[in-house]
């Protein structure tokens, strides 16, 4: 399923490359086109599925997007949320929310990955020893 194109995909995938020579933090995004639960509940369990929460740093960020059903999610593992606000990902959702209405998926995904990476550099800054952990591919799901 992919409701994108190669150079959106490809996109997107800069931008969390982006995003990672930022931080330290690890960037995934997980694209499906249906979800019957609250958004928050479905990346959850996308989050353990891909084994995001495997760093070292427990530095995990997952955007989640059901393209058909109109839901999103951002979530970070527990080394995050520890050190960040409770409204940590608002601005990077507020600008995707923004570019979804105009029907600029890839646009918005792209905007949000970079968004978290500059939100997580204040608390997770890029290492010079720093690897990466987790796969910069996009994840597509049914």
């Amino acid at each position: 399923m992919s409701a994108l194109s190669d150079k959106e995909q490809e996109k997107i995938k800069q931008s969390i490359e982006w995003a990672e020579k930022a931080t330290s933090g690890e960037v995934r995004v997980c694209i499906e086109s249906k979800c019957e639960k609250e958004a928050y509940e479905r990346a959850v369990e996308c989050f353990y599925d891909l084994k995001m929460d495997a760093t070292a740093l427990r530095n995990g960020v997952l955007v989640y997007v059901a393209m058909d059903s109109k839901k999103l999610a951002i979530i970070g593992d527990e080394g995050i949320n520890k050190a960040v606000p409770p409204d940590f990902w608002k601005s990077a959702k507020d600008l995707m929310i923004d570019k979804f209405k105009k029907n600029e998926i890839a646009e918005g995904i792209s905007l949000g990955v970079i968004e978290a990476g500059k939100q997580l550099k204040k608390y997770f800054p890029y290492q010079s020893n720093d690897i990466n952990e987790l796969p910069d591919d996009i994840v597509f799901l049914n």
